[in-house]
């Protein structure tokens, strides 16, 4: 009768990692360290400048503030009063 073994992926990791030479061992270390810092690591978010750097635009306070008034221009400029509750 055949006989079936169920090993897992950290069985068979140890296993072959035993048989390894120390220095090999420790090559071993060193990527397991590599993997598990490459998965922590986070990217820095760049600011809305940074992200724009590389497009070489400029854009003074001027056109900024044209561009206010014509986004604006036709935005309906109604007076609403408020009465005192009393």
């Amino acid at each position: 009768m055949l006989e079936v073994k169920f090993i897992n992926i950290e069985q068979i990791v140890v296993e072959n990692f035993r048989a390894l030479a120390f220095e090999q061992q420790r090559e071993v270390l060193d990527f397991v360290e590599f993997l598990h810092e490459k998965k922590n690591k986070k990217k820095p978010l760049k600011s809305s400048l940074g992200i724009c750097s590389d497009l070489n635009v400029s854009i003074s306070a001027e056109e900024i503030d044209e561009a206010r008034r014509e986004m604006w221009q036709n935005f309906p400029r109604e007076e609403f009063f408020i009465e005192d509750a009393k």
